[in-house]
């Protein structure tokens, strides 16, 4: 147990370190790419809008807080296809597999890929259209492996690995997760979580779509030299998150959970949120939540990240 306690403080340390380096940041908004990863495929934790960083369990906590993948009860395997925009053929597409090991760890695989369907292509000499059509591909696959101590503390961890690519040209980068949720209470009623997402390389854009064809620069023959441009680093979304949640425990056959979580941004504006979430005889489950950025005074915005 010290040893364990003593790995959940550091990750703790390590969490909240990371949480004054990557603290919300509107003046940084727009600079991050691979928007993908802040997208949740999921529909059971999509209907708390991500809120629940403490009580998530099972595979979906590989998005959110992959501390609560080892609290699944033996395994679990989940397809998912998400329409992203109403009316739009933007639709996300997921796989995930997660087995109980022993009686207190768990791993598990999680596949997630972005279908833009058919786009037009335009070009230069052609800015209507030339005919053809284009689709983008991004595609990110994780690793994770959670332990819980006791039913008390949970640790976990998770590795991805990031592609985004067109037909010539494209980028990949890895991103680490790390997580921890503890639980108390007489009931286990009251839970604590914090997650850290998405701290990784930097990725970069190469291959042929960046080259040309340009004039030799000596003048001495008349034949055409390629030039290969280098496109700029682009930083991962980073996130911090930390819930709390408390569940009442109104009979033998319902429950009534309420959650609160707050996200650190590293390159948007911070947000916070609360829900509830009420479940009936482990077989009907109604979920709502609501969540704002702070110093948001502008316009009204439908935020379809978390």
């Amino acid at each position: 147990m010290k040893i364990l306690t003593k790995l959940g403080l550091g990750l703790l340390g390590m969490l909240f370190i990371a949480s004054t380096a990557y603290g919300g940041n509107p003046d940084r908004q727009g600079e991050a790419g691979a928007p993908e990863l802040l997208l949740n495929p999921w529909a059971a934790s999509s209907g708390l809008h991500t809120l629940n960083t403490s009580s998530i369990s099972g595979l979906e906590s590989m998005r959110l807080n992959i501390a609560g993948l080892s609290r699944l009860e033996n395994r679990e395997l989940i397809f998912a296809n998400t329409r992203l925009y109403e009316g739009s053929t933007l639709k996300l597409n997921a796989f995930g597999y997660a087995q109980k090991v022993g009686e207190s760890s768990a791993f598990g695989i999680s596949l997630m890929s972005v279908d833009f369907g058919d786009i037009a292509r335009t070009t230069t000499l052609d800015p209507e259209g030339d005919g053809g059509v284009f689709s983008p591909s991004f595609f990110n696959i994780g690793f994770g492996y959670s332990y819980t101590y006791e039913n008390r503390i949970s640790v976990g961890f998770l590795f991805r690995g990031v592609s985004e690519s067109l037909p010539n040209i494209s980028a990949f980068g890895f991103a680490v997760d790390a997580g921890v949720q503890y639980v108390t209470g007489p009931q286990d009623n009251f839970r604590l979580g914090i997650s850290l997402r998405n701290i990784g390389s930097p990725m970069r854009f190469g291959g042929e779509g960046l080259s040309f064809q340009g004039d030799n620069p000596e003048g001495t023959a008349q034949y055409l030299l390629t030039y290969d441009q280098r496109s700029e680093k682009f930083e991962l979304p980073s996130v911090l998150n930390i819930g709390i949640s408390y569940d009442f425990h109104l009979n033998e056959k319902m429950m009534l959970r309420t959650l609160g979580n707050f996200t650190s941004n590293a390159f948007s504006r911070d947000q916070i949120g609360a829900g509830a979430e009420f479940v009936f005889n482990d077989m009907v489950t109604l979920r709502g939540a609501y969540k704002t950025d702070f110093g948001d005074a502008g316009a009204f915005k439908d935020n379809i990240y978390s």
